[in-house]
């Protein structure tokens, strides 16, 4: 009985003394991502893809559009195979608008994912560096917009990593 009550004990001790060591980080990510240089310098990579983008949109559906005023103008007495031939160039030409509004919403999304990678690993990095070095047993995003009450032992280490990363 007196093992019994001493393992109890033991148990207890142990399990309190580890609960004790836990120690909970809380980072705001989308803060610390968003002040890096390297973010300013990815937003205007992708804002220049855009208008490139835009302007060679803008230049086919002005294209469509004269197709269609074309089409629109054309008498009763144009020939058949003009007529189709036109109208045939008219629903080629607007699928390939659209095939090229598909593509071009890809390649966007696609380039910014290659610009983000590099920049989110690197807060990555830091974040486990900062949780490392503060011996923190669990680091956990922060959004500040969802989160309604923390206590000890969570801690915002968010100033840490923008001291490790060099920013303000």
């Amino acid at each position: 009985m007196l093992k019994k009550i001493l393992l109890a004990v033991a148990v207890t001790f142990g399990l309190a003394a580890s609960a004790q060591t836990v120690k909970i980080g809380l980072v705001d990510i989308n803060g610390i991502i968003g002040s890096m240089p390297e973010t300013t310098a990815a937003q205007q990579q992708l804002q220049e893809a855009q208008k490139k983008y835009e302007a060679e949109y803008t230049k086919l559906g002005e294209e469509l559009q004269k197709q269609y005023t074309e089409l629109q103008n054309m008498s009763e007495t144009e020939l058949p195979a003009i007529r189709e031939r036109k109208t045939k160039a008219f629903a080629d030409n607007q699928q390939k608008l659209q095939t090229f509004e598909q593509q071009v919403m890809q390649d966007l999304q696609k380039l910014q994912s290659d610009l983000m990678a590099p920049i989110f690993e690197k807060a990555t990095k830091a974040i486990e560096s900062v949780g490392k070095e503060g011996s923190y047993t669990l680091v956990q995003a922060l959004d500040p917009q969802q989160t309604f009450y923390y206590s000890s032992p969570a801690e915002d280490i968010t100033p840490l990593v923008k001291t490790k990363l060099g920013l303000k």
